[in-house]
């Protein structure tokens, strides 16, 4: 489900300044202008400062103008490639896996930019004492969702997965107050889990969202991991978003560990033990 930058600041601009509204209702009067213009002359348009179009980009949750027109862009425009947003059919094989592993690398080094702002201490202080923990993912996102369930359970953690809409809406209408959800989406547009969410917010259920921190999931959430690298959603298999999403709860399982000590430590080794022992049968 595409969800598009004009569509995001028509959303928002009701809480921006009044002179960053001023910025969003001049680019959505003039979105093919916009494509073209410089920092400078949107700014002079919308009878605003240059800083004010860079916090607005903020608010956006982009890093700059330059990165607002590449959305801009990509909501006028379908894809050239459904492969991958950086590869076109002209691309030889080692040209198309050399920009694939230079579009990964660009997400994990503007990933590690958000790393420090994200709220690890609190969901690990919701995890060590959840009943269980169940992650919420739909398509590509489901993918992810059943690795972390993998991950998460040899701690010695009681995990569930739900991965399709009737079983996170059936699942968060019966949560407890102490279930963690861990829901997973780049867009974080959802209907269903959003409504799941929010069901499982009003049963007392703490939720974590890996996700845009201005989506509608976003809001359902106890706690927002701003997880949503820039990526055209029209591509089939999205990329750097799934690995983002690896990273971040790669990072919350050994946060996790940590926390529950030795007891972490055994469990992961009875585990290992476990696997060596089937092997040494065969």
């Amino acid at each position: 489900m595409q969800h598009s930058m004009n569509q995001r600041i028509e959303r928002q601009l009701d809480s921006l300044s009044k002179s960053e509204r001023r910025v969003g209702e001049w680019i959505i009067a003039n979105i093919g202008r916009s494509v073209d213009a410089s920092i400078m002359e949107v700014a002079d348009s919308a009878g605003v400062s240059e800083p004010t179009v860079v916090r607005f980009c903020r608010s956006m949750g982009v890093s700059g103008f330059r990165e607002l027109r590449t959305h801009l862009i990509a909501a006028q425009q379908r894809p050239e490639s459904y492969l991958h947003h950086d590869v076109d059919m002209s691309d030889n094989a080692n040209n198309a896996a050399r920009k694939v592993l230079e579009s990964s690398i660009h997400a994990l080094v503007s990933l590690r930019g958000l790393i420090s702002g994200m709220p690890f201490e609190a969901a690990v202080n919701a995890m060590i004492n959840a009943r269980q923990l169940i992650f919420v993912g739909l398509g590509a996102s489901g993918h992810v969702a059943g690795d972390a369930c993998h991950k998460f359970f040899r701690l010695g953690m009681p995990c569930n997965t739900a991965l399709d809409s009737p079983t996170i809406l059936q699942q968060s209408a019966i949560a407890h107050d102490d279930d963690v959800y861990i829901a997973l989406s780049h867009t974080g547009q959802w209907p269903e889990m959003i409504e799941g969410m929010k069901l499982a917010r009003a049963s007392g259920a703490t939720v974590i969202a890996l996700t845009d921190p201005h989506s509608p999931l976003a809001d359902q959430a106890s706690l927002v991991f701003d997880c949503h690298p820039a990526e055209d959603t029209n591509v089939f298999t999205p990329m750097s978003s799934r690995l983002a999403q690896l990273t971040i709860l790669d990072a919350m399982q050994v946060a996790l560990a940590l926390k529950m000590g030795t007891t972490a430590e055994e469990n992961l080794r009875l585990t290992k033990v476990a696997l060596s022992l089937t092997r040494s049968k065969t």
